[in-house]
């Protein structure tokens, strides 16, 4: 049955449906924030600080409150997936300007007025921001690391790292059982891709294949013949060179049968499969045939030892290949065609640019370990957050805690409705924060506005610090993404006065999980 809610009905649940998932979330913020523990019904509940993660799993019985979450989640959840954090920033500022624009739209101002007015105060402040921002260096680069992780041990390891392999993209953060935390560093192009059976290697430990030879296929392989002039030159040499093929697939009989051949004849040959679909599979095999001098076999019934590119080391395991290489002509070329395709490609710029980073400088794996899973969980989460934190700072900082926004505050008049609301709104970061601690903001906030010097209040060493030397920084593109998203939403939700719900199907949905639950 289609219900239709309107008006006041609608404020109210907008109101509660914001505070429910603002609150909430906004407990986390700032070094000395609160943690959340989820229940989960896949996992086993888990504790957390991660705003993103909170926020996504915060859900109400009633069908009204949950599609208006559902709307105000967004908010925060595209700030995280475009710069990795300000998830509970956003909805500081979400918060603020609905809450007081709701006021308005109550009192019978147009709400199209409004929309209109907020975005044009939106447009000054991002330019302010962009005024203050400046390039960070490496000490101020792991501050800012330390500070979005809450761990100093966390930003150590993440600015070592990013700092040597200078694009987040060609670093993996992955849980490991082990209790201590360890970094692996790649010299190499390093492709995920798995062995065709686990009996090429007899244990899980690393293999190194100097002078090795890499036969790379566009398809898949079906009959053994079709390698048969290859397998016969290596096997007529005086030095038996290694040989790595990669292949879409290959016939299981061809899989046994090379197996056969390498051991009879202690020849290492190994067959891998590129899982990788489409133009990310072309583009990757292309990057391969430049840094091997090797061509890329799509006639498979033309397959030559001539084809075979060469390759100075390679390290190989049942999941990865990792290919180190003598720099050339072919490669410097490859480069610039990579540098090009990133000024002209933005649907996959993050996956060109960590292929360019291979090719330059390597890739990292950090293994996060803990005692628990629950803490192991929890930690890589915050090594996630301090890996985007430092990415994006390194595009430009300013002043954090909060205190960006108060200084723009400052800056701002009342004389349109926009200014008038966002104008507090940017009070309210730097209020939570010290709330979080169990500070008192107004005399802090009094402090810093009559103090003869520009200070700020650094909550985890409880002291005042100079701005042009403090270390708490934040990135200018999170405090921007924050405030376009929270902006947008708000203002969409100011501008809706009508919810149509199917609740029988709502109440009839919500009914099978309890249910299933029970069961």
């Amino acid at each position: 049955m289609k219900k239709v809610i309107r008006n006041e009905e609608l404020y109210t649940k907008m109101h509660e449906a914001i505070n429910i998932l603002c609150d909430t979330v906004k407990s986390t913020l700032g070094p000395k924030g609160s943690n959340t523990i989820i229940d989960h019904s896949t996992f086993t509940p888990f504790i957390t600080n991660d705003g993103v993660t909170i926020a996504e799993n915060i859900c109400s019985d009633d069908a009204t409150i949950n599609t208006i979450l559902e709307l105000a989640k967004e908010a925060s959840i595209k700030t995280n997936e475009k710069v990795g954090d300000g998830t509970t920033t956003t909805l500081v500022f979400l918060q603020s300007i609905f809450n007081q624009g709701i006021e308005y739209v109550k009192q019978g101002l147009n709400p199209m007025v409004l929309k209109e007015e907020l975005h044009k105060s939106l447009e000054t402040i991002l330019k302010k921001i962009n005024d203050m921002q400046k390039i960070p260096g490496a000490k101020e680069l792991q501050n800012i690391a330390t500070i979005s992780s809450n761990d100093a041990e966390i930003g150590q390891i993440i600015s070592e790292v990013y700092l040597k392999i200078l694009n987040k993209s060609a670093i993996e953060i992955i849980e490991t059982e082990e209790e201590i935390t360890s970094v692996n560093y790649y010299q190499g192009y390093t492709i995920n891709s798995e062995l065709a059976s686990p009996y090429f290697l007899t244990n899980d430990k690393d293999i190194s294949l100097d002078n090795a030879k890499i036969l790379l296929v566009n398809g898949h392989i079906e009959d053994i013949e079709l390698l048969s002039e290859i397998i016969n030159e290596l096997l007529i040499a005086k030095n038996k060179q290694p040989l790595i093929i990669l292949a879409n697939s290959y016939n299981n009989y061809l899989v046994e049968e090379v197996l056969n051949i390498s051991r009879e004849n202690n020849l290492d040959i190994y067959l891998f499969t590129n899982d990788i679909y489409g133009m990310r599979r072309t583009s990757i095999l292309q990057d391969l045939e430049a840094i091997s001098g090797g061509n890329i076999i799509s006639n498979l019934n033309n397959i030559s030892y001539t084809d075979l590119g060469n390759v100075t080391n390679a390290i190989i395991n049942r999941e990865k290949i990792v290919i180190k290489f003598k720099f050339n002509n072919d490669i410097k070329n490859r480069i610039l065609a990579l540098n090009e395709d990133i000024k002209n490609n933005n649907s996959d710029k993050e996956f060109i640019e960590k292929r360019l980073t291979m090719i330059n400088k390597g890739s990292a794996v950090i293994k996060v370990g803990a005692y628990t899973k629950t803490e192991r969980r929890e930690k890589k989460m915050r090594f996630d957050d301090a890996l985007w934190a430092i990415s994006e700072a390194s595009k430009g900082v300013v002043v954090g805690g909060g205190m960006c926004a108060t200084l723009i505050s400052e800056t701002l008049d009342e004389t349109t409705l926009g200014n008038k609301l966002l104008k507090r709104a940017m009070l309210e970061p730097m209020k939570t924060i010290l709330d979080n601690a169990g500070l008192n903001y107004e005399e802090i906030y009094h402090t810093i506005k009559n103090s003869k010097e520009e200070i700020i209040y650094n909550v985890q060493s409880n002291n005042y610090e100079n701005i042009t030397t403090t270390v708490v920084l934040d990135p200018a593109s999170v405090i921007k993404e924050a405030l376009i998203n929270a902006t947008s939403i708000a203002s969409m939700l100011l501008t809706t006065t009508s919810l149509v719900i199917n609740e029988y199907q709502n109440n009839l949905h919500n009914n099978e999980l309890y249910n299933t639950d029970e069961l």
